[in-house]
């Protein structure tokens, strides 16, 4: 087994009706926000109306950056620094998944650095400080809701690249397994698919005695494998929701590949 030091502050607040707690939970990053999301599915699912009800109880102001979308783009993350330095915004609410996460977390890096942004995913820089992140989650699948790893798009060239630093790793994520309910098909089979990837590219390493850990990723294998086909025959059993939500966090929350290299 490898030296290793683990270290992940991201606090999970999971369950029903959990996303009433956003407010409060904002709160104690800031008071004014920047809200990051996606298209119009947490307006079409009530959580849109949820959470800025949340945040007006707590006297939070927050400017709104919608559009967001897979594979996210590094022109919404230059305007959401931009957004940020405009308003003297102090904290970002992510809602929504993976790209809306690895979105915000691109601005908060961004927001106090004097270059262009991209360095960092070019790893001409480091992000050693950013803002601090809130998410509500609704898409299991990329894990970016406690892990420090962020994936931008650069229009020019459709270069993928990724960065992360422990700075980027969100202070709390509210999971309500009922959000993802209304995910399709596709949406759902592509998630539990991106959990798989993250768990296997921990699990083929080359180093020894790491069989802890080998018996942690093969468990998590193992309920997304049983769980996924469960979640496309009954959408809506959230207990079988709940499973793989859960499983998709811990699979890229830097525990399971502690001591090993992937």
């Amino acid at each position: 087994m490898d030296n290793f030091t683990f270290y992940n502050p991201a606090k999970i607040i999971f369950g029903k009706g959990t996303e009433n707690q956003v407010g409060k939970e904002m709160k104690k990053l800031g008071s004014r926000v920047l809200l990051v999301y996606g298209g119009g599915t947490i307006k079409r699912i009530g959580l849109y109306d949820t959470v800025v009800k949340a945040l007006n109880a707590e006297n939070i102001s927050f400017v709104e950056l919608g559009g967001v979308q897979p594979n996210p783009r590094l022109k919404l993350v230059k305007e959401g620094i931009k957004l940020c330095r405009e308003h003297n915004l102090d904290a970002i609410l992510a809602v929504g998944g993976g790209s809306t996460i690895d979105t915000a977390k691109g601005i908060a890096a961004g927001v106090n650095y004097d270059g262009d942004v991209w360095d960092f995913y070019e790893r001409k820089a480091g992000p050693d400080e950013a803002l601090p992140i809130g998410v509500v989650l609704t898409i299991p699948a990329a894990g970016s809701e406690s892990s420090m790893g962020s994936v931008i798009t650069k229009e020019e060239g459709l270069l993928k690249r990724s960065c992360g630093n422990v700075s980027m790793i969100p202070k709390f994520a509210i999971m309500n397994p009922e959000f993802t309910f209304s995910l399709p098909s596709y949406q759902t089979a592509c998630g539990a698919s991106d959990i798989l990837a993250h768990l296997m590219e921990r699990y083929f390493t080359q180093v020894e005695h790491v069989d802890f850990t080998d018996r942690l990723i093969e468990a998590t294998m193992k309920t997304v494998i049983d769980y996924a086909p469960l979640a496309l025959k009954e959408p809506e059993n959230y207990d079988v929701r709940a499973e793989i939500m859960w499983a998709g966090t811990i699979a890229h929350n830097s525990l399971l590949n502690t001591g090993r290299l992937g």
